[in-house]
């Protein structure tokens, strides 16, 4: 349920000092990575992009095909040059994207030094099917594309993947639970009209490949899917979801359709899944240990999930076998899977005392995720914290006996008193809640994943935040997002209850509010599980308009005050949804070591864009329409404009003399809609120079483009050799972070797309 009400002015409160641990003015090193104790939300900062593998890439292409090389420059921010072979690749080309036609490319390419080239195969699948076997076989990765609409982002995803650039795993291991979905489709085709309601609350999906059913000319079917076949069905299931995928070859021992008489068909398919750049590789225990061991030394930015399954009903979790199976597992995986069939409900108890003896025993081991099958097992999933395997009533058949939904178990969950009830709120001003459509989304996804609490959006007066506790202070208060972000310091001091809270230490403040100052999110956590457990980072969404209705009853049975057994941390979000954006169509190394721009009427609107650029690694920062605080400036290589000679010098100087343009690459403004003329003329001023591909630039404007305006600085970007993205790009993927933060679960991108009534692409 979503509702409005008017939130009024609470009496004042005598100012409240900042509590003296709190250090506003702490910078940290979003590289390396250096912090204190992480908070709730400290983990995609410091785990965010990264320089990943700094080999020249080398593009193998095949005939026709050579214009895909200016786009995977232009991905990775890169010029490209063209070679005649690996022979002619020296170091002179380690800052160039370099391209080899396919047909010279196999004259040497089984000769060339791995050490320093990383070789990509490329192949457009609407120039037919199968690729290159041989050029397959000998590169590092393959990239399998269509030419139209998915392809820039597709290979944005797959080079940031494969090229160690961004890595999921690390955020996903941090959450408090994580869940994965398996298509049980014979035809990866019939998932997606669905994909994106299929894949709410889950955090990665599976392509199980031993149920594909590749159609033979004679209305028959292959016994095995080809790996041409596989591939396309990886690609078109990639392109349409922003989840990792976990590629699984279930073998007939274990429920699945691979034939077991030939270990090495398993590594020919897993391998060639590494290769085309899926980010979960399921490798059954089964197979021999030079296969597992050949698997995990050749994975590169993949994941290993080491599979375990007993279907025989004799399997005991207390037994030396269960131990020596997950001992057996640890030694190449990321991820262990132990799965078994039980007969009676208390070994579910049984599978709870092992996961904390293993926990207890093998503390550095990988992450276990292990479950009972069948009904009698089902509890076991709501116990199961690491990749718990769900399902949902669209898809055609259940991956394995007893699997739940997402909403089944979060029902199961507040049944069990695992999940009470809270009020969950969307604070904002009333001139932001017209402008801001985002908040019936909440009560259509709170529905969806069965999930209990209330959302309810709120006003707060413009500038008052003392009253902001009344709705904090409440025993089933489960979090709020503010629209828009309150600096940290108004909120500690306008209130004697934030400042109290924590023992009189305040709010814990997560490292993205200790850089920047600003608030967008109130997270809160039992003391118990605050050390255990890190959700991602995470962006305010966007109240909206809807009709007032009677919170009496939600919020007259939770006025008893916040329990003291809980903590409320601060967190700022918003420039998580901008980093998502940013890195939609571009690498992260398309920002590395570049300039950018920012504008905006004070710091306050311009530090989640700061943010976000500085974990881009870019290495300077051009400032126009405010002064950031003395403590900002310090933690980011920040250059006012402050004068028309500053810009031109800007302009033609830039940040990074080797790169084809040195000029500032990334324009962001957060300026309001009544200024998108002086947007649009700084946007020209910035434009490319140039007509080459490899120009082109990145323009984001945070304005509400609901508001009329005088011109549409995105269309003048686009004119000048910009790529332009707007406000609902940055709302939808802010939406995606609240939720991982507010509630733990996971809602894809498109599914707040297609709720907000906004067609994906």
């Amino acid at each position: 349920m979503v509702s409005i009400q008017q939130l009024d002015p609470a009496p004042a409160h005598i100012s409240a000092p900042v509590p003296s641990s709190i250090n506003p003015h702490r910078a940290i090193d979003l590289v390396m990575g250096r912090t204190t104790s992480p908070a709730v939300g400290d983990l995609p900062l410091l785990r965010g992009p990264r320089k990943g593998d700094t080999r020249t890439a080398v593009i193998v292409f095949g005939q026709g095909q050579d214009k895909i090389m200016a786009v995977f420059a232009e991905v990775l921010g890169k010029s490209y040059r063209l070679k005649k072979g690996f022979r002619d690749v020296s170091s002179d080309d380690q800052d160039f994207v370099v391209g080899i036609p396919a047909s010279q490319a196999k004259a040497d390419i089984a000769g060339r030094d791995r050490t320093s080239l990383v070789a990509i195969h490329v192949h457009c699948t609407n120039l037919g099917m199968p690729p290159d076997a041989f050029l397959s076989a000998q590169c590092d990765y393959e990239f399998l594309y269509t030419e139209a609409p998915f392809f820039r982002r597709d290979l944005s995803r797959f080079i940031s993947h494969t090229l160690g650039q961004m890595n999921h795993h690390e955020i996903l291991m941090a959450k408090p639970r994580t869940y994965f979905i398996s298509t049980t489709f014979p035809d990866v085709h019939a998932a997606l009209p669905n994909i994106d309601i299929l894949t709410v609350g889950a955090d990665a999906v599976e392509i199980r490949v031993d149920l594909l059913k590749e159609p033979l000319g004679d209305g028959t079917y292959a016994p095995v899917p080809s790996l041409s076949y596989v591939g396309e069905q990886v690609m078109l299931l990639r392109q349409r979801t922003e989840l990792p995928i976990i590629f699984t070859t279930r073998c007939t021992a274990e429920n699945g359709r691979f034939p077991m008489d030939n270990p090495d068909l398993y590594y020919e398919y897993l391998y060639r899944a590494i290769q085309w750049g899926v980010e979960y590789i399921d490798v059954e225990i089964w197979l021999p240990e030079r296969i597992r061991r050949k698997l995990y030394e050749q994975r590169g930015s993949s994941r290993i999930m080491s599979a375990f399954h007993d279907f025989s009903g004799t399997f005991k979790w207390p037994s030396a076998k269960a131990e020596e199976t997950f001992r057996e597992s640890a030694r190449f995986a990321d991820i262990i899977k132990m799965i078994a069939i039980i007969n009676d409900h208390n070994e579910n108890y049984e599978l709870e005392y092992f996961r904390s003896k293993i926990k207890a025993e093998y503390p550095d081991a990988p992450p276990l995720s292990a479950v009972n099958m069948g009904e009698t097992g089902q509890f076991s999933r709501t116990l199961n914290k690491v990749f718990t395997p769900i399902t949902h009533p669209l898809l055609p058949i259940i991956a394995a006996p007893g699997q739940l939904s997402a909403a089944e178990i979060n029902q199961a969950l507040s049944l069990l008193g695992q999940l009470p009830r809270k009020n969950i709120y969307g604070i904002n001003t009333p001139s932001s809640r017209i402008s801001t459509p985002q908040a019936p989304f909440y009560g259509k996804c709170f529905n969806e994943l069965g999930l209990p609490h209330h959302f309810s959006v709120v006003e707060r007066p413009l500038k008052g935040f003392a009253s902001v506790e009344a709705w904090c202070n409440q025993k089933n208060f489960g979090g709020a997002y503010l629209y828009p972000a309150v600096p940290f310091q108004h909120l500690i001091s306008n209130s004697a209850f934030f400042a109290s809270i924590n023992n009189g230490t305040g709010p814990i403040l997560s490292d993205s509010v200790k850089l920047i100052g600003m608030v967008d999110t109130i997270v809160v956590q039992s003391k118990a599980s605050l050390s255990a457990s890190s959700a991602p980072s995470s962006a305010p969404s966007s109240p909206g308009r809807q009709q007032k209705s009677d919170l009496s009853g939600s919020i007259a049975s939770s006025q008893s005050g916040l329990p003291p057994t809980t903590v409320m941390v601060f967190e700022n979000a918003a420039w998580k949804g901008i980093l998502s954006t940013l890195t939609r169509d571009f690498a992260p190394s398309a920002y590395f070591g570049r300039a950018a721009v920012v504008l905006a009427s004070n710091p306050d609107d311009a530090a989640s864009s700061l943010l976000a650029l500085k974990a881009l690694m870019v290495s300077k920062i051009y400032t126009v329409g405010f002064k950031a605080s003395p403590a900002v400036a310090r933690d980011f290589n920040l250059e006012p404009f402050n004068s028309l000679e500053s810009m031109q010098k800007a302009r033609t100087n830039g940040a990074d003399t080797t790169n084809h343009d040195a000029s500032p690459f990334v324009v962001v403004s957060a300026l309001a809609p009544e200024k998108s003329n002086l947007v649009g003329m700084l946007v020209r001023v910035f434009g490319s120079r140039s007509s080459s591909a490899t120009s082109r630039k990145v323009f984001l404007d945070l304005a509400d483009g609901s508001y009329p305006r005088k011109g549409d600085p995105r269309l003048i970007a686009e004119q000048c050799g910009f790529a332009a993205y707007g406000a609902e790009d940055v709302m939808a993927f802010t939406t995606v972070e609240t939720l991982r933060l507010l509630v733990g679960q996971n809602v894809p991108y498109s599914f707040v797309r297609l709720a907000s009534g906004r067609p994906m692409f």
